[in-house]
């Protein structure tokens, strides 16, 4: 959730209203805190454009987007890598997929 303590706020959002200048990258110590860093751009993107359907759907789309690319480009790679190191936990997975390429 985005909703971390005010003093960290401060340290992650400078340059309020300056799309592209207000996140301190270094700052952020947590997933809360990354949460409020890209809320914090989603909501100046609003700020920018103004708030109507086009572009909270905009908003949207490009957050759910960029959760589907970085599963597809960082986690799946990650968890293929970790089934293989330590043996797959879905065996029944394995023998379905064996099924379908007959």
């Amino acid at each position: 959730m985005p909703y971390i303590k005010p003093e960290r706020r401060e340290d992650i959002h400078v340059n309020k209203g300056k799309i592209f200048e207000i996140i301190r990258l270094s700052s952020i110590q947590s997933a809360g805190e990354l949460n409020f860093a890209i809320t914090v751009l989603c909501g100046d993107y609003l700020d920018l454009k103004g708030l109507s359907y086009q572009y909270v759907n905009e908003v949207i789309g490009v957050l759910e987007c960029a959760k589907q690319e970085f599963y597809r480009r960082v986690a799946v790679p990650y968890e293929d890598e970790k089934c293989m190191e330590n043996g797959d936990v879905y065996p029944w997975a394995e023998k379905s997929l064996d099924n379908m390429k007959k």
